[in-house]
């Protein structure tokens, strides 16, 4: 019977099911998956105990090839960058955890970030492998993240993104904005773009709204209150940036520039500032904020 493997330093094992193939071994059928990885990485791996079978037996360069075995495996990357910058908890009980999010900090692992990301750090921090995000934000932008601690009642915190009766609210530092009455709603169709991390606005019916208010006027920037009604990927950042005031030190809109590797020089100036629900177990209101603040 497949059991789920523990966490390791905070982090959950990726699972392959094997596919239909002509490979001896379960190594040759992972490098071949994997170009990415050398064959040596794998048997280190192995020999550390980083790979899994579906009994949670420990599998052995030798093991033999099997189609449909669930492989479990831990994702490794050398050498990984520590990230210079805390996560805060603003909140947790049984049921929920309210993270702050530095800039820069991933909130689940991809590309070469594994164990310095938000969900990992927590791991660690409480003990707790059941820990899963609700909902995400961008590595670059700071603030409020919301968790699950507790898989029994999951499904009904996660019921308050999918019926949107959460209420989120941004700030933002970008150029003025002096042509447009405030408090204004921007909506439009996003879509991907090209290259494929980026998004872009499409002629056709909105699929994205943005209400957009002022909180204080400088010279040259302005302070903004962001509060999306959907949740597209980057959509304050694509919306801001198409009427014309890209949020400050934003590496991708409007257009994508190169930012060295371990330059942590220019944050993005966004933050996921508040959430706001009714909880869906107790009908209390829940109201968090986040303690980052932006450079204005």
């Amino acid at each position: 019977m497949s059991r789920r493997p523990p966490s390791i330093d905070g982090l959950a094992a990726s699972t392959l099911q094997l596919p239909p193939g002509a490979w001896t071994t379960v190594l040759d059928c992972l490098c071949a998956r994997f170009p990415a990885v050398p064959r040596a990485q794998w048997i280190e791996r192995m020999a550390r105990g980083r790979v899994l079978d579906d009994a949670g037996t420990p599998v052995a360069p030798d093991t033999g090839y099997r189609v449909g075995v669930e492989i479990h495996y831990y994702r490794e990357v050398a050498q990984e960058p520590t990230i210079p910058f805390d996560e805060g908890v603003v909140h947790a009980d049984a049921h929920v955890l309210v993270a702050d999010k530095p800039h820069f900090l991933p909130v689940t692992p991809a590309g070469p970030h594994v164990h310095e990301t938000l969900l990992a750090r927590l791991i660690r921090r409480t003990g707790n492998p059941a820990l899963t995000p609700l909902h995400r934000i961008d590595r670059d932008t700071a603030g409020l993240v919301l968790f699950s601690t507790n898989p029994d009642s999951r499904a009904r915190y996660q019921a308050l993104f999918r019926e949107r009766r959460i209420e989120k609210s941004y700030e933002a530092i970008a150029p003025p904005l002096p042509d447009l009455a405030f408090p204004y709603t921007h909506a439009s169709r996003v879509v991907a773009g090209e290259p494929f991390f980026r998004m872009q606005e499409m002629p056709g019916p909105a699929n994205s709204e943005t209400r957009i208010d002022v909180i204080a006027r400088q010279e040259g920037r302005w302070h903004y209150a962001l509060t999306p009604v959907t949740g597209r990927k980057h959509q304050l950042r694509v919306h801001m940036a198409a009427l014309g005031a890209p949020i400050a030190n934003d590496p991708i809109y409007p257009a994508a520039r190169h930012r060295a590797a371990g330059d942590y020089s220019a944050p993005l100036q966004l933050l996921a500032r508040t959430l706001r629900f009714i909880d869906p177990l107790d009908g209390t209101e829940r109201n968090f904020s986040s303690d980052f603040h932006l450079r204005t």
